[in-house]
């Protein structure tokens, strides 16, 4: 339990640093965003694949291919529906381009930007603690690992439109530390459900995973692959092969 609760910190943790380098790094080049992004996004895919959805295949014994499918839709389909309840993070981001609003108003849509990213937490930290399911700690950690760096470009990402929008910097901090305390949460609920009924455990991997696939190919991606992204697919595949490396050497 103890190991469950330092990962599920560290996991959320990783928003808070990157929330502190937005704050020490304020105009951090696009390109190298993107790179980040995408080599987080490889470490995501492979953990994803790897951590989760292979091991709901082996730990549905003859169900296995059937249930591991129906909790990748599942997942996949929970985040669809949480994107209809929310603005899309991609719109917010951009503030909908949107010249000269009222100061308001914009900070409005920077804060449904931030509620968004925090939804978007929860089924990421679920995933986390879920990998704990499998008994496997180096592979749990392994998952945790990559979702968490994932999170530091996220927390960076959020820190420029919350203080171009006027927000004050306590506030804007304490935006930021919210969306990892959901993460929190997440990884402890994830384990809990898990601890309580094995039963639900080859779903719960593969619900885990198809949130992960979702988010890879809904959000990640996409950010990356604009018109003047260079090598960033090949920052994709370096962090799905660390993953790859990281799940043989320490599974």
């Amino acid at each position: 339990m103890k190991m469950v609760l330092l990962t599920a910190l560290g996991v959320g943790g990783a928003t808070v640093i990157g929330a502190v380098l937005g704050f020490v790094f304020k105009h951090i080049s696009h390109r190298f965003s993107d790179w980040v992004l995408a080599f987080a996004a490889g470490v995501m895919l492979a953990a994803a694949v790897i951590g989760l959805i292979l091991p709901s295949v082996e730990y549905g014994g003859a169900w296995g291919i059937p249930t591991a499918i129906a909790g990748v839709f599942c997942g996949a389909l929970c985040l669809n529906g949480l994107d209809k309840l929310v603005p899309h993070l991609h719109h917010l981001s951009g503030v909908d381009g949107e010249r000269h609003p009222a100061q308001t108003e914009k900070q409005n849509k920077v804060l449904l930007f931030v509620l968004a990213i925090a939804i978007h937490n929860l089924p990421e930290g679920i995933a986390a603690g879920v990998g704990f399911g499998t008994g496997n700690t180096g592979e749990a950690i392994t998952i945790a690992a990559g979702i968490a760096l994932q999170n530091i470009p996220e927390g960076m990402v959020i820190i420029g439109p919350m203080l171009a929008a006027g927000m004050s910097h306590r506030r804007t901090f304490f935006a930021a530390l919210m969306t990892g305390v959901v993460e929190v949460v997440g990884a402890l609920l994830g384990y809990f459900a898990v601890s309580l009924s094995t039963a639900v455990l080859p779903f719960a991997l593969a619900f885990a995973g198809g949130t992960m696939l979702y988010v890879i190919s809904d959000e990640m991606i996409p950010e990356t692959h604009h018109d003047d992204a260079q090598g960033v697919t090949y920052a994709l595949l370096a962090g799905f092969c660390l993953m790859l490396a990281m799940s043989h050497y320490l599974g």
